[in-house]
């Protein structure tokens, strides 16, 4: 066990120790992914170390698969107090603001380790703009590095034109009008139908949504093109946050920084099992052709270019924060 994860631990031993038993609040927490999906499983996991951390003065009650609100309303949900708690992927918000598009600008990262230190350089710019929403960040977990879907084989940008792509936000709808593909907004929840009816019939995610939605039953292809890692957020409305006693806040945070480590751990992990399981599954897995990754180089110079004038200086000031290290 590394030193982070027994230091993580020992917080949370501490704070639960200290916590109260009265049972007093219960918060429902909305999820996108299904609960098989590994951001559903840490959250569930989250949940449970708070409740039992807090002594049950909080109770946190997952709802995943888009059950309690659809991905898109979930944000919404915890910003006007709907709900206390939620999980959201931000990049599905970028029309509100670029900010929240940092993690996905094709090509700008392809690692874990490049991600972890431009989550670094965005982590307190996305902290000021979400405190003028009226939330807090409690934690945030990468998905793997995305890569392409297809129902045929593809080897150059021409080969995608006209195919009915699925967009989960500005820059993946971008990807589709730069390629000449048709993009269609679909939620996570509705994907395997999406393609299974022909609304789609390819998409850019990472191994882990293709293998929880079991996406060979429609599709052939998935290419690894690490074209961006997004990140999943764990949301609580602020003024929720504000009622909450400083032990509670101590075993909450405690929890969020397990979660993140596990998380992450698990993004990491759940990259070549998922991939094995697309091909267990019947689909061709393999890296993109050189003339598809030129193509595919060119549309992100295109869309970090579009970022970067839509962010504005502190675009630049991710960017150089991230270039600094």
């Amino acid at each position: 066990m590394s030193t982070m994860s027994k230091t993580l631990i020992a917080s949370v031993t501490t704070a639960m120790l200290a916590a109260p038993a009265v049972a007093q609040e219960k918060w429902d927490l909305p999820m996108a992914y299904s609960g098989s999906n590994f951001h559903s499983v840490t959250g569930a996991e989250f949940a449970k170390c708070v409740t039992t951390g807090t002594g049950g003065e909080i109770e946190i009650t997952t709802h995943p698969s888009g059950s309690l609100f659809a991905g898109a309303d979930i944000k919404r949900a915890v910003q006007t107090g709907q709900v206390p708690i939620g999980e959201r992927l931000l990049s599905g918000h970028q029309n509100e603001s670029a900010i929240f598009g940092w993690d996905s600008v094709p090509f700008l990262v392809s690692s874990f380790d490049e991600h972890e230190k431009l989550y670094e350089a965005a982590k307190p710019h996305i902290n000021e703009l979400l405190a003028e929403q009226n939330m807090t960040m409690l934690y945030s977990v990468p998905w793997p590095p995305q890569g392409l879907y297809f129902n045929k084989e593809v080897n150059s940008a021409a080969d995608m034109a006209g195919l009915k792509f699925r967009s989960y936000n500005n820059a993946t709808a971008r990807l589709a009008e730069l390629t000449d593909m048709l993009p269609v907004a679909i939620e996570a929840a509705e994907i395997s139908q999406a393609f299974a009816t022909g609304v789609a019939e390819s998409m850019i995610s990472s191994g882990a949504t293709g293998y929880d939605r079991k996406v060979w039953e429609s599709l052939s292809h998935f290419y690894s093109v690490d074209a961006w890692l997004p990140r999943n957020y764990m949301l609580v409305n602020n003024d929720v946050w504000a009622d909450v006693s400083e032990q509670n806040k101590n075993v909450i945070n405690a929890c969020a920084a397990m979660a993140e480590y596990a998380g992450t751990w698990r993004a990491k992990e759940y990259t070549g099992f998922t991939l094995a399981g697309l091909a267990e599954g019947g689909m061709t897995v393999q890296p993109a052709g050189e003339q598809l990754m030129n193509d595919l180089r060119e549309v992100g110079a295109t869309m970090t270019a579009e970022w970067l004038e839509a962010a504005g200086e502190t675009g630049q000031a991710i960017l150089d924060a991230y270039n600094a290290q």
